[in-house]
């Protein structure tokens, strides 16, 4: 490590003030603070272990999307087409079921119970699922040990649940931004202040850290110096957008957190709104990880009977795996495909996001996994069969990637378990019933 900045620790914090109130903001990991080959910090400490999950509704097609070949050696499915660019840090896993052992199916909600708290009950009940899971054993000391949000503005649309069952998304990028990389706020969610754009540019919280964050350059290396720049060039970037947004008249009461028990507020129709608002939720989530502000955090696009519809068009996506025939030519249903291609362009912007955070000897995409999961195996079957998983990153070396992993009727906790192995959750047993496993999928853990 650089003598002349021996004081700067990985948990170093650039101080100020705005507005006559004190403000921190966190710094990303600097190559000062790292050993030589990059791979660890420079006191023995091993860079932080990150998990995101990231669900979008109703799978992908019936039986089509499958890649042929296993391992390595696969064909890329067209389903999966925008993030095939990742494709040697992606794994693509198929054929995995939820068993119901009994219990009914409850359509868009039994699926992701089973596999991602690991018991299928025909109560409804959701404790435990598997991003709290992990972010007990790796964000229990974080300013947050989790962040959860949902991009169609209703927090039920969670899947993140402790033991006291479902805990509501954040809607708002607007209060989400606050809680982040505000004057670090007793309480996030009271709507005791409304932002606007003019104060939004007038009072940006960069401003009151340029005098300490001009000191701090002079002593980092050309690298970490472009490195600080690229990363408050990108908190200027996220506060232009939240400008932009405040000033068009119907998102305003989009980006106001809603009353306690008015979670419709925020509500968005149109799938382009939606994945607009995600696109700022990606922002806000890898600058929050690589600040190592919290190491775990979920992006739910929509719930899984969901409402969103395309520009012009009065049906939903939902509505449209029930009511569209399969076009003979092309052996499924177009507009139904058409927004899976919407919600996987999503997840390539993701991915871009985090990949362009330079990290160690990678990038913080290559020092976590992304986790992506849907409600059902397919669209029009609204079935618990054949689920479509891929995680993108290889979880600082803790994972295989670039595989097709195919396990056909086999429990999908097993793919929820490996996760929690790679994220070193000590945990020898996961699932009850049919849908108890004991052992990771052979071949991904390294």
């Amino acid at each position: 490590m650089n003598s002349k900045i021996k004081t700067l620790t990985r948990r170093r914090l650039l101080r100020g003030a705005v507005a006559g109130g004190a403000v921190t903001v966190g710094l990303p990991i600097l190559d000062c603070v790292l050993n030589n080959k990059g791979t660890a910090f420079a006191d023995g400490a091993p860079l932080p272990q990150r998990f995101a999950a990231w669900f979008w509704p109703l799978g992908v097609g019936e039986e089509d999307w499958r890649p042929a070949g296993t391992g390595k050696e696969f064909e890329w499915p067209w389903r999966f087409g925008p993030i095939k660019s990742f494709r040697e840090r992606t794994n693509l896993y198929s054929g995995s079921q939820v068993n119901l052992d009994g219990s009914a199916n409850q359509t868009h909600f039994t699926g992701v119970q089973g596999y991602y708290t690991g018991a299928v009950t025909s109560s409804g009940d959701y404790f435990n699922s598997t991003d709290i899971i992990i972010a007990n054993t790796i964000g229990a000391r974080n300013r947050f040990r989790s962040l959860s949000v949902a991009c169609d503005g209703d927090a039920k649309s969670s899947w993140t649940a402790s033991a006291g069952g479902k805990i509501p998304d954040e809607v708002s990028p607007v209060a989400l931004y606050k809680r982040i990389f505000g004057a670090e706020f007793t309480d996030p969610n009271a709507a005791t202040f409304v932002p606007d754009a003019e104060t939004m540019s007038r009072r940006s919280v960069l401003s009151g850290v340029t005098d300490e964050r001009a000191a701090l350059e002079k002593s980092l290396g050309a690298a970490d110096r472009q490195k600080l720049d690229y990363y408050f060039t990108s908190l200027r970037a996220l506060e232009q957008k939240l400008d932009i947004q405040l000033q068009k008249p119907a998102p305003l009461q989009a980006c106001v957190k809603p009353k306690e028990n008015d979670d419709d507020g925020h509500a968005v129709g149109l799938i382009s709104d939606a994945m607009t608002r995600h696109d700022l939720f990606c922002d806000l989530f890898a600058m929050a990880l690589a600040c190592d502000q919290t190491r775990v955090v979920s992006i739910d696009i929509t719930q899984g009977m969901t409402g969103l519809r395309r520009d012009g068009d009065p049906t939903s996506h939902h509505s449209y795996t029930h009511e569209e025939q399969i076009d003979p030519a092309l052996g499924y249903q177009a507009k139904v495909a058409w927004f899976q291609q919407q919600y996987m362009q999503g997840l390539y912007n993701y991915a871009t996001k985090l990949d362009a955070i330079k990290e160690g000897d990678g990038s913080l995409l290559d020092h976590m996994i992304l986790f992506a999961h849907t409600c059902h195996g397919s669209p029009r079957l609204h079935s618990l069969r054949n689920y479509p998983f891929a995680t993108i990153g290889n979880g600082g070396g803790r994972i295989k990637t670039g595989m097709h992993v195919a396990t056909p009727g086999d429990a999908a906790t097993r793919i929820t378990l490996t996760m929690q192995l790679a994220m070193g959750v000590p945990v020898s047993t996961w699932g009850t019933g049919s849908n108890r496993v004991t052992t990771p999928i052979s071949g991904v853990l390294v």
